[in-house]
């Protein structure tokens, strides 16, 4: 498996979202070895709170392949996923995900809950973290220490 290799692709569009001034979060959507769907943090720039880096992904991925369902693919997102994000991956069948840094505060692959296990739910799809989890959590540290500094000097 090439995990590294596409957690870097999606590290490249987190960069993309801090620089557009929004939370630095990327994702990308790869099937049989290519990307099909790529995204980064919009919420604020679409004022759409859904527009999270895996939504986006997922939006983009369903285009190319002219459907909502996606099997087979995998899913690279340099943060732990929200239980909105979790839910979308869950409709779109997604096999794997694959995640850089852990979200105490919000994740549900494994840090506050775990809902990609959960029993009751009619679609599992398997989890790696901490892929790369070192550079993702310094790239969201980095922009909120920045964003910090902004504020105290203001």
């Amino acid at each position: 498996m090439n995990d590294e290799l596409w957690m870097i692709e999606a590290l490249a569009l987190a960069r993309e979202a801090g620089a557009a001034g929004e939370v630095p979060v990327g994702a990308v959507v790869v099937l049989d070895g290519q990307i099909i769907g790529r995204g980064f943090n919009q919420p604020i720039s679409r004022q759409d709170p859904t527009a999270h880096a895996e939504v986006v992904a997922l939006r983009d991925a369903a285009t190319r392949l002219g459907n909502y369902r996606l099997p087979g693919a995998t899913l690279y997102v340099t943060l732990e996923p929200c239980m909105m994000c979790a839910g979308a991956m869950m409709h779109a069948r997604l096999a794997r995900v694959v995640f850089g840094a852990a979200d105490p505060k919000t994740g549900v692959a494994g840090s506050v809950l775990n809902v990609f296990t959960e029993a009751r739910l009619n679609h599992h799809a398997a989890i790696t973290g901490g892929v790369r989890a070192e550079e993702c959590g310094q790239l969201l540290s980095s922009f909120f220490a920045a964003r910090r500094n902004r504020t105290e000097l203001a």
